[in-house]
């Protein structure tokens, strides 16, 4: 890779490096990706730091993990919290290394994700709307003339026919891709029953990443769009964005039902017509609230009552005209049966993944839904 400086003779190419970190910036890239795993519990993921210095000698003599606790305080990562009496009460993260996870999750899961390429580049998508997206394509006949990329234009036409005899036309000519500045509002639902942890496999912290990830990415990228997030096991709730550094699995069943329920109610709230839910979940449902308040659970193969009621939600979900894209982590040939009859109920779209590949297929889809039911 390269980069370039400017002189009074035109450009001077270098070799690219990449900056030299500090240490406090090394080590706050691990210490990142540990908090996510200790569900925001400082103490712990200090002590799992101390650990990985023993084995790996993360730090030196001029620069320990005392000094980078030290550091993390000066510059607001964490705060110590102090009890009625004047007593500490412990240390614990803050908002602003909260939004350092999320953005950490964001560069790892869609940060490998390449926008395509400019200039030359064909598409059969039409260039109108008024949300620039900075994809450019051909110039088709009927394209109005003001959504034409001048710049990218001109580069077009000094690469096919030079600067010396300079001339442009319609080949040269490209356009900028816009999206019409209507919403999209997204449910996206995480499961936490104990199944996201069983067999050794740790499922709900790929999870929460990409649930953090895409509450980033919406956020910053496309702000006039919604997310909520909610967590379903013996019953459904919602969380807010902050609370995902925290989020941990219970000792619950499935009460898929009770996710769908609470989905839809969210999104009936909303006033634009571009709904979309996303479910994420690695086991069967297992769990119903009963009228009483009592539950009903069953973890023994599918119950054809708990299953019935799931494809019922998956109708009204359809009546509704809000698609559902079942995540399932798990490879059971009856749960995958039972998906696909789902899926089917509702007319959505069901990934069958592992915990690898999970945010790049949720990144995908919210852009193909976003440009499929908003594109003008």
């Amino acid at each position: 890779m390269t980069k370039y400086t400017t002189s009074r003779k035109g450009f001077v190419f270098k070799k690219y490096e990449a900056p030299e970190l500090s240490p406090f910036d090394k080590l706050f890239d691990i210490f990142k990706e540990i908090i996510t795993h200790t569900s925001g519990d400082f103490d712990e993921a200090i002590d799992w730091l101390r650990e990985l210095d023993k084995e790996y000698k993360l730090t030196t003599p001029e620069y320990t993990v005392d000094d980078f606790i030290e550091d993390l305080k000066k510059k607001g990562y964490i705060r110590e919290e102090i009890d009625l009496d004047g007593n500490s009460g412990g240390v614990t993260i803050t908002a602003k290394t909260e939004r350092a996870i999320r953005q950490q999750a964001l560069d790892q899961i869609f940060g490998n994700i390449k926008r395509s390429g400019q200039g030359n580049h064909k598409s059969k998508s039409p260039g109108i709307g008024d949300e620039h997206t900075g994809d450019f394509r051909s110039y088709q006949f009927g394209d109005a003339l003001d959504k034409v990329s001048m710049t990218e234009s001109l580069k077009n036409a000094q690469i096919n026919h030079g600067i010396g005899d300079f001339s442009i036309s319609e080949d040269d000519l490209v356009v900028e891709e816009t999206l019409h500045k209507s919403q999209m509002s997204t449910v996206l639902m995480i499961d936490i029953s104990h199944s996201m942890i069983l067999y050794g496999e740790d499922r709900i912290t790929p999870a929460k990443k990409v649930a953090m990830a895409l509450a980033e990415l919406i956020t910053t990228r496309y702000p006039k769009d919604t997310l909520d997030i909610l967590v379903f096991g013996n019953d459904a709730w919602q969380i807010e964005i902050k609370d995902l550094s925290y989020l941990k699995v219970g000792p619950y069943h499935t009460n898929t039902v009770a996710g769908l329920q609470l989905a839809m109610d969210v999104l009936r709230r909303k006033r634009n017509t571009n709904k979309q839910i996303f479910m994420i979940t690695d086991g069967k449902p297992s769990c119903l609230r009963l009228p009483d308040g009592e539950y009903y659970k069953n973890s023994n193969g599918l119950d054809r009552h708990i299953v019935n009621k799931c494809y019922a939600m998956a109708q009204q979900a359809r009546r509704l005209h809000i698609p559902i894209t079942t995540f399932m982590i798990a490879k059971d040939s009856y749960l995958m049966q039972f998906v696909r009859e789902f899926t089917y109920a509702n007319q959505g779209k069901a990934f069958y993944t592992g915990i690898k590949g999970l945010g790049e297929m949720i990144f995908e889809d919210y852009e193909t839904n976003r440009k499929k039911r908003i594109r003008g």
